[in-house]
């Protein structure tokens, strides 16, 4: 009686780092993939709300308001790039998108390891590449804070206006 033909030893790979690069890519995905959802999952009410707006309080354009969301969402979605594993568009260049975050983070504990840094100093470094990175978008939050309290400063005048049984401001 033969024995069963048993599959042959795999060969190890041309690339040592390969293995690694996988699960680093697993663990990134997954990370996206929450990220996109709780994206989705704030959208639906932000969507609604704005549209409800926007039937109650004439703005510029019919809708300017959900449309404003709509390109809110459409560009969080270019920023978290969530299948960049596969596409190699090299026309996206951001320093804001998660996988450039990622990377700089990457870096920056590649970086203490190799020099033969503690847990502390790797700490220190990412804590560094973290205010950085906040630095950097500072003044794009600031943009998004002043948008912000100008449309809620428009309600709220649409709003004393309409208590007060006035015709509420244009927008």
């Amino acid at each position: 009686m033969s024995e069963p033909a048993s599959a042959p030893p795999s060969e190890p790979s041309a690339d040592p780092h390969a293995r690694w690069r996988f699960l680093r890519d697993v663990a990134v995905f997954q990370f996206k993939l929450a990220l996109d959802n709780l994206r989705d999952f704030a959208l639906v009410p932000v969507t609604l709300i704005a549209a409800a707006i926007d039937l109650v309080f004439k703005g510029e354009r019919e809708g300017a308001l959900f449309y404003k969301v709509l390109e809110w969402g459409w560009h969080s979605e270019k920023v978290i790039d969530l299948y960049s594993m596969i596409e190699q568009d090299e026309g996206l260049n951001h320093d804001f998108t998660v996988d450039a975050v990622i990377a700089r983070l990457e870096n920056v504990i590649v970086r203490e390891y190799e020099k033969g840094g503690t847990a502390a100093s790797v700490k220190t470094a990412v804590d560094r590449a973290i205010d950085q990175i906040q630095r950097e978008g500072g003044t794009r939050r600031s943009k998004v804070r002043d948008a912000v309290m100008r449309a809620a400063e428009k309600v709220r005048t649409r709003l004393e206006a309409e208590n007060k049984g006035g015709e509420p401001p244009a927008v």
